[in-house]
């Protein structure tokens, strides 16, 4: 996707392989920053606090933050220490311990002379299948866009929430994939961005990208939805998720559940959107997924840009007021109309995923 204009990836890796560059999403909106890593520390503590998160650039992240740990030391405990430490960082999305388990799975047998050459290609390759993946995505996606448009007059209206878009994978993201290509194809469309509290992903990130190329969007506070929902203002939503259940449950940010009802109130289609190792086959539904709980100030303050372009945070509730901070909810299947893969478009059941993946049965 693209920055100022030019084409660009969320992650790579530097030309000697001493370590690799992410774009540190906690400065954005306001900030463009880019941080090089260089050690196992600098990663785990990149993926703990968010300047990387989705649950497809976690995995990502985390591949690499392998090879970096092979950079100082390629022994057997030193890969297993690796992998426990960066598995330790978010314990939602599945693609963390998916990346982790490959690369493992890579190393284990080798030679520790020949791992550190390895797990930088095995890295670039989760890297570019995440994009192959996600361009997948986009194009069945698509279809269903295309379809709402050839019945009615004006754009498509998309509902979004948080941000599954090209800064949550390694390229193009899972839920906007469909409408960047739609866009891309001459498609009307404009996209209502749910600002997502508490770290108002929607509003800082999605927000962000969608204005980097080109697609008309509009901001609206989380609670307005519904509203919008049951004014025929919303065509369809698409969301992403960090893991979803072998039988279609999914978990998404906090505040997902709740657009789920709202849509299936005024029968508004709700799809989600997912590559393949974002399925986690070993759950039979989502009362097995773990929810992350984080830190009280994410919802007591917030960070923010003054006219004179310093960046600030305040404290935006009584000073010793207690706050919960579940970072996910569980979207029942029943609730999700279907489920775009980079195989297709499948109903959100056991039976509907095995038909694109029978390989699992």
């Amino acid at each position: 996707m693209n920055v100022n204009g030019n084409p660009t990836r969320t992650i790579a890796p530097l030309p000697d392989c001493s370590g690799f560059v992410i774009i540190d999403q906690t400065r954005l909106p306001f900030r463009y920053e880019l941080r090089t890593l260089y050690a196992l520390a600098d990663v785990a503590e990149t993926i703990s606090v968010m300047r990387v998160r989705g649950a497809p650039l976690i995995g990502a992240t985390a591949a690499y933050g392998v090879a970096v740990a092979m950079n100082a030391d390629c022994s057997d405990a030193a890969l297993d220490a690796a992998c426990v430490t960066l598995a330790a960082t978010r314990p939602t999305a599945v693609n963390l311990a998916w990346a982790l388990d490959r690369m493992r799975v890579c190393l284990q047998p080798l030679p520790p002379a020949e791992r550190r050459i390895v797990a930088w290609a095995e890295a670039a390759g989760i890297c570019d299948e995440d994009v192959t993946l996600n361009q997948t995505i986009g194009r069945h996606g698509a279809g269903l866009i295309r379809a709402i448009a050839e019945r009615k007059t004006g754009p498509v209206n998309i509902l979004t929430h948080c941000n599954a878009g090209w800064l949550a994978t390694v390229d193009w993201g899972t839920a906007l994939a469909p409408i960047y290509t739609a866009f891309d194809a001459g498609i009307p469309v404009h996209v209502w961005v749910d600002e997502t509290r508490p770290r108002n992903q929607g509003a800082s990130l999605t927000a962000w990208e969608l204005k980097q190329h080109g697609v008309p969007h509009t901001v609206i506070a989380d609670n307005a939805g519904g509203h919008l929902m049951q004014h025929g203002r919303v065509d369809l939503c698409i969301v992403g998720t960090d893991r979803t259940a072998a039988n279609g449950d999914v978990a998404n940010k906090i505040g997902t559940y709740l657009k789920a009802l709202a849509a299936h109130d005024n029968d508004v289609p709700f799809y989600v959107a997912l590559p393949g190792p974002t399925i986690d086959w070993t759950l039979p539904d989502g009362r097995a997924i773990p929810i992350e709980e984080r830190r009280a100030d994410e919802v007591t303050c917030l960070t923010g840009e003054t006219e004179t372009g310093e960046l600030i945070t305040v404290r935006v509730t009584p000073e010793g007021s207690p706050a919960a901070n579940p970072a996910f909810d569980v979207t029942p299947a029943r609730l999700v109309t279907g489920l775009i893969t980079e195989r297709g478009v499948c109903p959100a059941s056991r039976e509907g995923l095995l038909s694109l993946y029978p390989e699992r049965g």
